[in-house]
């Protein structure tokens, strides 16, 4: 049997393959606030020094550069292309002003300094990732972009007059010449995660939430990153990604929004779950995202990095090849 597998639909609404029964309702949502799901035992505390070992380096301007931004938010520059992941400037992650999670930090760089953008991952369509006000910024400074989504979510953005759009499903390819540089060949793919997506009640699962696989490729040099989006584990997706590519050079995998574990582990993966994606996909160096920026679940806000520490020690694996760096570290890769 395949381990690739292609998008469910029940009822007009797509579903996880391998776990479908991911929604939660209003009074899954009050339990979790009143403690029903907490985790059972001690969770031993942050160490006040702790800090995520970080390799001595050396930037070198001229080779590709990956830079943590906010939340999944990464800058990622390759070929003198340049690649926005989920981007979110706002100071909120909700569809009101006023109301909703509220950053914890400022983005280390301003929409204005970015110099140019050609491409955008946009992994779903939750608030936290698909940002209205963020977008439609970037759309004007930079009007060139071209904007990579799930099935589904193109829609949303010819509604903003937003049409250089390509929409993929999972296991679907588009390869194209760099616009800027037609010497370097391009290849995006749309890959499996498990969550959802909605940004309103009535469209719950409307529109499908996917990873990307982009790979460049000047003459016979190729240079490959994985943005996984946001997801929960399973032992079949991330083992079908590293099947058909082998490595990645570089992998952008979450590990914060997990706890209270059980009401979390459907969607969202724990820093021992985000390790076994860095194994199974075979990356040669993974950096972190989703978390500190803002805070959507009951772990501390700088827990992840410790519990990531952890995890690489438990499976015997090297901290330095998957990194929790601080809010616009750069790093070549």
């Amino acid at each position: 049997m395949s381990l690739k597998v292609s998008p469910e639909k029940v009822r007009g609404r797509y579903v996880n393959p391998h776990a479908k029964a991911i929604r939660r309702s209003f009074v899954d949502v009050l339990l979790w606030k009143m403690g029903f799901y907490d985790d059972a035992g001690i969770v031993p505390p942050l160490p006040e020094d702790f800090k995520y070992p970080l390799p001595e380096r050396v930037l070198d301007r001229q080779a590709p550069i990956a830079q943590w931004i906010n939340h999944s938010t990464f800058l990622v520059k390759v070929m003198g292309l340049t690649f926005l992941t989920d981007p979110i400037w706002s100071a909120r992650c909700s569809p009101f002003s006023c109301l909703g999670p509220k950053r914890k930090h400022l983005p280390p760089l301003e929409l204005e300094s970015l110099g140019r953008v050609d491409y955008v991952l946009i992994s779903h369509n939750h608030y936290d990732h698909l940002d209205k006000n963020t977008v439609k910024s970037l759309h004007k400074l930079y009007p060139d972009i071209m904007w990579i989504v799930p099935v589904g979510v193109r829609k949303w953005f010819t509604k903003l007059g937003i049409e250089n759009v390509i929409e993929l499903s999972w296991w679907e390819q588009v390869s194209f010449k760099a616009a800027t540089n037609p010497t370097i060949e391009l290849t995006i793919t749309g890959v499996p995660s498990q969550h959802f997506s909605g940004r309103k009640i009535s469209d719950f699962n409307k529109t499908l939430w996917s990873g990307w696989v982009v790979s460049c490729k000047k003459e016979s040099v190729e240079k490959r990153f994985y943005f996984v989006g946001d997801t929960g584990y399973n032992p079949y997706d991330f083992k079908a990604i590293g099947k058909k590519w082998g490595s990645m050079d570089l992998s952008l995998i979450p590990i914060g929004s997990y706890s209270p574990r059980i009401f979390m582990a459907p969607v969202h993966v724990d820093p021992f779950d985000a390790t076994k994606i860095h194994r199974e996909v075979g990356s040669l160096l993974s950096l972190a995202i989703h978390w500190n920026t803002f805070r959507l679940s009951d772990e501390g806000r700088l827990r992840p990095p410790y519990d990531l520490y952890l995890a690489m020690q438990e499976q015997k694996l090297d901290p330095l090849q998957f990194l929790a760096p601080a809010v616009g570290y750069e790093i070549n890769w």
